[in-house]
């Protein structure tokens, strides 16, 4: 299934998932991809393993697709 997701970059950390979208406040700085690993943490959520999360895009944008499988 495909989600549009919100990256907030925030100390506290959290997610809201509302049908296919989801707000995710995350802790990692905009640098060297380390947001985007930070993403791969939903898959506890989704209760799959991490490589079952894949950006589909929006690599470098707070506004991002991913898929979960």
């Amino acid at each position: 299934m495909r989600y549009n997701v919100l990256v907030k970059f925030s100390s506290d950390g959290g997610l809201k998932v509302h049908e296919n979208e989801i707000i995710i406040s995350i802790k990692s700085e905009r640098e060297r991809g380390k947001a985007n690993y930070e993403l791969k943490k939903m898959a506890k959520h989704f209760g799959v393993g991490t490589d079952h999360i894949r950006i589909v895009s929006g690599l470098t944008s707070r506004k991002k697709i991913i898929e979960v499988s």
